[in-house]
């Protein structure tokens, strides 16, 4: 009798079906009640151009049904509330939840950053702090809240640096860019109307000096360095850097976007960077991805001051703040208001709340980034063997003997229960593994990663087909990147009924 039973696998697991699969005509989630105004004509109640018979192809189902589904669909969703985030460059550390809480506070959830200001005091002191935090952490004059990410900021930094180079009559014509910089910077120099000139990294993976004063003539408006570099090494040569450039009239750029490298320990304006720009995502905890909202402030020394885009945050006599406008030699609005506000408030929920305890962390995103260096070193390559910083750069030289590259690796990983290291950046080192754990993760977490990449590099020596083919445990397995990249497939379409039939 028992064995006609049908067995019953558990609710929660990947074989979820689409919603449009759930729909039965019919089915609703709630009923509005029959209309009781004086006219029953909707034509007449509504308006012709305000009423909708439907949405062809929506699904019916009921309210249950839907919740059911968007939950389960949530429990394949990989978070840093799960487990450690080891994409290098990205800095995906954890969210403190004081921040949420703060940014949820009556009087800050609720003002609207366009309303009067009279009105707004209280929201304007807050990005006051915010500026006078930042300008201490980084060692500058004056600062920006204005940029939506950290790109933007970077395009915000440059066009400073072009008004500035314009006020004295010659705008210049090339942007100097190492090739351990970020890769949004070439595309800003760009934008900004530069000329892109590349500098090659030295066989320690710094600035070669020699060149770079080969380099710098007076066509160059500015060097954008990236530091530490994407290698996860410290530019210990900046201030001579910064020499060569200003000898010549030029500027010297920071990428801060590895501030959580620096961040209590070092001020980039204390070694001679004319201006920077800063990811709040990764240096100060605030939500990151999912399309934004974002914030990417730049800080700049004095002379670039008369340049900052409007409106600029100012205080009046008696401590009352305000916004200016009018300023003639601004480079004008980048975005509609100064910053994403809530964003701003959870950053500076994590400076008060860290307070001089922010060089900790920043000594614990060090710590960690070298204990897994120290770990995973003779088990896969380390190119370049100088001190790291908050992450570390191996390559895929040693499994690449046995046809393993560092897509297979990462991918293997998965199911191990990681999400992914960054694969195969920086460009300097072929078959790169970028890896950054942040202060987030305890020696426990550490020791889980280390012992997974260990295990990955035992396979790929014994059964490389094994990781040649991960993963193995997800709902969707490999997928073909370059068809996904250039024809993606963004919609559900039901099948026509001949289909169907079929």
């Amino acid at each position: 009798m028992n064995e006609h039973i049908k067995k019953a696998t558990r609710h929660t697991n990947q074989n979820e079906g689409l919603i449009f699969e759930k729909s039965s005509p019919g089915k609703r989630a709630f009923d509005l009640p029959p209309l009781d105004v004086p006219s029953t004509d909707p034509e007449k109640t509504l308006g012709t151009h305000h009423r909708r018979e439907g949405v062809e192809g929506f699904p019916e189902v009921s309210e249950i049904e839907v919740l059911r589904h968007f939950t389960r669909l949530s429990t394949w969703n990989y978070a840093i509330d799960l487990g450690m985030y080891p994409l290098g460059s990205c800095t995906m550390k954890y969210n403190p939840r004081v921040n949420e809480y703060v940014a949820r506070l009556a009087g800050i959830a609720t003002e609207h950053p366009l309303q009067p200001q009279e009105l707004s005091q209280g929201c304007l002191k807050i990005m006051q702090l915010l500026e006078k935090c930042i300008l201490e952490i980084t060692g500058m004059d004056v600062v920006t809240l204005q940029p939506a990410a950290g790109a933007q900021g970077e395009l915000t930094g440059l066009l400073l640096i072009r008004a500035h180079h314009e006020k004295h009559g010659n705008p210049r014509k090339k942007v100097l860019i190492p090739d351990s910089a970020h890769g949004t910077n070439p595309a800003t120099a760009v934008i900004a109307g530069y000329d892109v000139e590349n500098i090659k990294s030295n066989a320690e993976g710094q600035v070669d000096l020699a060149k770079l004063r080969e380099q710098v003539t007076e066509d160059v408006a500015a060097l954008m360095l990236t530091n530490p570099s994407t290698l996860g090494i410290f530019e210990q040569q900046i201030p001579e850097i910064s020499e060569i450039l200003h000898a010549k009239g030029a500027l010297l750029y920071m990428d801060g976007a590895n501030m959580n490298a620096l961040t209590g320990i070092t001020r980039p304006g204390d070694l001679g960077v004319d201006v920077m720009h800063l990811n709040l995502h990764k240096t100060f905890s605030t939500p990151h991805g999912g399309g934004g909202p974002g914030a990417g402030p730049v800080a700049m020394k004095r002379i670039l001051e008369p340049y900052l885009p409007t409106p600029v945050l100012v205080e009046k006599e008696g401590g009352r703040l305000a916004l200016d406008f009018q300023r003639k030699e601004s480079i004008g609005r980048v975005k509609a208001f100064s910053g994403n506000f809530g964003v701003l408030v959870r950053a500076l929920a994590y400076i008060l709340a860290y307070g001089p305890g922010v060089r900790q962390a920043t000594e614990d995103a060090v710590l960690n980034a070298n204990y897994i260096r120290k770990n995973l070193e003779g088990i896969y390559d380390l190119p370049y063997t100088r001190p790291s910083m908050h992450e570390v750069v191996f390559s895929d030289a040693a499994q690449k003997r046995h046809g393993v590259n560092t897509m297979d690796i990462a991918k293997r990983l998965i199911d191990y229960g990681f999400h992914p290291y960054t694969t195969a950046f920086p460009l300097i080192v072929p078959g790169a593994l970028m890896i950054e754990p942040t202060e987030s993760e305890s020696k426990e977490e550490c020791d889980l990663f280390i012992d997974a990449m260990k295990s990955i590099a035992r396979e790929a020596q014994t059964t490389p087909d094994v990781v040649k083919t991960a993963p193995h445990t997800t709902r969707v397995r490999r997928l073909d990147e370059v068809g996904a990249a250039r024809k993606p497939i963004l919609r559900w379409k039901p099948a026509k009924r001949s289909e169907a039939a079929d």
